[in-house]
This record gives structure tokens, C-alpha cells and sequence, in this order.
């Protein structure tokens, strides 16, 4: 009699800090990073920094942060996205959802 190995799928939760630069302000793209983040049970925040550019912090799934990862170098519709700027960190769970900020300004 054999036996069977059953593989399920392994989760990691990941953290990671992102830039992006381009034109990224005025074309609501807090908005969508924040949608599209939430549909990925994605938790953090979005926020405009003095600079042009946007900061997001996201934490979850690093399948779902490379896949939202993908999405800001699209970008929304009305935006256009020069560059992608990705700092992994340890995942600390501190957010309960994922909300547009603030802070930048």
C-alpha cells in the first residue's frame, strides 16, 4: 500500500515599500492603487509625496504584492508611470485595510 503526498499552496506574507514616479498625481492614482490593492486583500496605505511621486506600503500575500507591483507600472488610465521603485521589508501586520493617506503632504 502507497501513500500520497498532497502539496497545498504556500503563503508567504511579505512587505514592501513603494515608489513610483512619473505622472502619478491628478490622474487618480491613489484611487485606483487602493482599489486595486483591497481586490488583492492587500493591507497599507497610499499617500502623494511633495516630490510627484507615490508612496505605497502593502503588506499581504508577496504573490499579491508582485501583482499589484505589476498594475502600478501600468497605472491607471490618465497616468503614465517612468519607473517602479520596490524595497522589500519584513512583514509586520500592523493594518487592518488599505487606505489613501495623507501624510506626504
Amino acid at each position: 500500500m502507497g501513500f500520497v503526498l498532497t502539496y497545498s499552496r504556500f503563503q508567504m506574507d511579505a512587505r514592501a515599500n513603494i515608489f513610483v514616479s512619473g505622472l502619478v498625481q491628478g490622474v487618480f492614482f491613489r484611487d485606483h492603487t487602493q482599489r486595486w490593492a483591497t481586490s488583492l486583500n492587500l493591507t497599507g496605505w497610499v499617500r502623494n509625496l511633495r516630490d510627484g511621486r507615490v508612496e505605497l506600503l502593502a503588506e499581504g500575500d508577496k504573490e499579491k504584492i508582485d501583482e499589484l507591483i505589476s498594475r502600478l507600472e501600468e497605472g491607471p488610465p490618465l497616468s503614465q508611470v517612468d519607473r517602479v521603485d520596490v524595497r522589500w521589508e519584513d512583514y509586520k501586520g500592523e493594518f487592518e485595510d488599505f487606505r489613501i493617506t495623507w501624510v506626504g503632504f
